[in-house]
């Protein structure tokens, strides 16, 4: 049996502890937004957040997540600023890669507010329709988003009535 927190709710897993993370909550919990891609690392596809690393679930077993947290896409709950971005920037084309690519560049945010291009080239996530582009745009706007904003400030002057005379 493998224990751990998945999207905020315990999860007591009694499979084979050998059983990659990604067939657990694609089966088990039935949480099917992490994709299944290659089954060997490369794609990213089935990149979910474990205790705030990015993770490949085919790459990991339940037994070796004792206590984990972990996020899926459907932790993210639809408005998280990534998710709101890619919307934005209509990201989109078949959707296959975009729970993985999601995912990688949440845990990216959150580790690093504003990556570098060789951090944002360093992400491992392939998109076969191409859309790295926009995919570059919707970071762009997630971190630009996430920015701390600066306080208004009032350009209003009040004027002080005069003593009629």
């Amino acid at each position: 049996m493998a224990r751990m927190t998945v999207n905020g709710e315990g999860v007591n897993y009694r499979l084979d502890p050998a059983t990659p993370l990604l067939w657990a909550l694609r089966d088990a919990s039935n949480l099917t937004g992490t994709k299944y891609g290659c089954d060997s690392r490369d794609c990213g596809a089935c990149t979910v957040i474990i205790d705030g690393q990015a993770v490949t679930s085919c790459s990991v077993a339940i037994g070796a997540l004792e206590g984990a947290t972990v996020t899926t896409i459907e932790g993210l709950g639809g408005s998280h600023p990534v998710q709101q971005a890619w919307l934005a920037e209509q990201v989109t084309m078949c959707g296959y890669c975009e729970p993985g690519f999601i995912m990688a560049i949440a845990a990216m945010l959150d580790a690093t507010p504003g990556p570098s291009d060789e951090q944002i080239n360093a992400l491992p996530n392939i998109c076969r329709c191409g859309a790295y582009l926009r995919i570059r745009k919707a970071i762009a706007r997630a971190v630009q988003a996430a920015a701390p904003k600066e306080p208004e400030v009032s350009t209003h002057t009040a004027t002080v009535p005069q003593k009629a005379e």
